[in-house]
């Protein structure tokens, strides 16, 4: 019998609004903070461009490991930062998981950022 994996509930998309309108309370500047330090890792911007260029902007952990040039488990340690921020989601299929980006955190993260909306 295969072996049920827990479903998580991915951090929630929605921030908030862009600076020019609200300043931040510190719940949002929390999740925000969290985001950014996510993404402020070089391997987890690199992680992120090569999911999106990948075909159907997915790709498994064990394609990932040769572009990066680390380690498998160090692949893991970044994409389980990334999945903790709400920016990328996994699909267990058989023994490998598949990840792809959350395409509408990092549009939210895009439009709190701009001034423009």
């Amino acid at each position: 019998m295969a072996k049920q994996l827990p479903v998580l509930e991915p951090a929630a998309v929605d921030c908030c609004a862009p600076l020019t309108e609200a300043p931040l309370n510190p719940e949002q500047a929390d999740v925000l903070a969290r985001r950014l330090k996510a993404l402020a890792d070089p391997v987890r911007l690199r992680l992120v461009s090569i999911l999106l260029a990948s075909p159907g902007q997915e790709a498994c952990t064990c394609d990932l490991v040769g572009p990066l040039g680390i380690a498998q488990p160090t692949v893991s340690h970044h994409l389980k930062k990334l999945a903790e921020a709400g920016i990328v989601s996994g699909d267990r299929r058989g023994v490998w998981t598949y990840y792809r980006v959350s395409t509408e955190a990092i549009s939210a993260l895009l439009g709190m950022l701009s001034p423009l909306r």
